[in-house]
């Protein structure tokens, strides 16, 4: 009757010392896949991400917004023409330098409307630049040594009774679940942020038409801030990332399973927090003064 118990047991064990090692790997494994992801996603322009979803709104904004632009361009240079004629003394003292700084700063304002798309893509290409080149430091840098952190890990669990077993079993498990949910978490970041991508360069033109206006040209500049603040949270995203890796990576699972678990879920739901807090840091960055 011990013989049946023991191989029972033995049967048992290595059920779920298998399965433990298996979430395990997974779990760790999960790390340098969303490193490559990630990298990949937030570091494409917003025509290499969705090409159709691009051209619609490349469409859009051409052909509906531009034209309002085009209004709201006339009207602020009309009312910038107006305030340098009437600050001089009530039209007593008109300089007509005055004339030539208003052409000059008109044609400056057409110049920017009408090359509004180039120049808001010219700011994603640039932050793409910068974010593929920290990409690549990154995944150079955190990749994830499975044998290693696996050690001897097989023959430690083997020694184990049956309710650790059950234990660790579980919480690896739950662990993984819950590595599930914040990579939804991740998608919701980086899909969102595409979206608002594209809604905000919808409507470039017209807080372009308002920037050589000294009234208006707030608008122009805090969308300005804006635009940048969007491009440069891929940045942002990247060291979050980053940062997450490295902390994994440094989590030694042969000296306590269990703490190496939670540990993991931790930093886990850490780098969710850090994700959709990157926007607002972007946001809190350019628009200070």
């Amino acid at each position: 009757m011990g013989f049946i118990v023991d191989a029972l047991t033995d049967w048992l064990r290595e059920i779920l010392v298998g399965g433990i090692i298996d979430n395990l790997s997974g779990l760790f494994e999960q790390v340098n896949t969303k490193v490559g992801e990630i990298a990949g996603e937030v570091g494409t322009t917003p025509q290499g991400w969705n090409g159709g979803i691009f051209n619609m709104v490349q469409s859009l904004s051409e052909t509906v917004i531009l034209p309002i632009a085009g209004v709201i361009l006339a009207f602020v240079m009309t009312l910038e023409l107006i305030q340098l004629i009437t600050e001089k003394n009530n039209m007593n003292d008109v300089d007509t330098w005055m004339f030539f700084k208003w052409v000059f700063k008109t044609a400056c304002a057409v110049l920017i409307v009408s090359n509004t798309w180039n120049i808001v893509m010219g700011v994603f290409d640039v932050a793409q630049s910068v974010v593929s080149s920290a990409a690549g430091v990154v995944i150079g840098n955190t990749a994830i040594d499975i044998s290693a952190l696996m050690t001897d890990l097989e023959a430690e669990l083997m020694a184990m009774d049956l309710g650790p077993l059950f234990g660790l079993w579980f919480q690896s498990l739950f662990v993984g679940i819950t590595m599930w949910a914040v990579t939804i978490c991740v998608l919701i970041v980086i899909y969102g942020r595409m979206i608002e991508i594209y809604l905000v360069t919808s409507i470039a033109p017209i807080p372009m038409a308002t920037m050589t206006n000294r009234e208006w040209g707030q608008m122009g500049q805090n969308y300005l801030r804006s635009l940048l603040a969007l491009a440069f949270q891929a940045f942002l995203i990247i060291v979050c990332v980053a940062i997450y890796a490295v902390l994994v990576q440094n989590i030694a699972v042969g000296d306590d399973v269990s703490t190496a678990i939670w540990m993991c879920m931790g930093y886990t739901i850490l780098l969710c927090f850090s994700l959709f807090k990157t926007g607002s840091l972007a946001k809190s960055i350019f628009n200070s003064h």
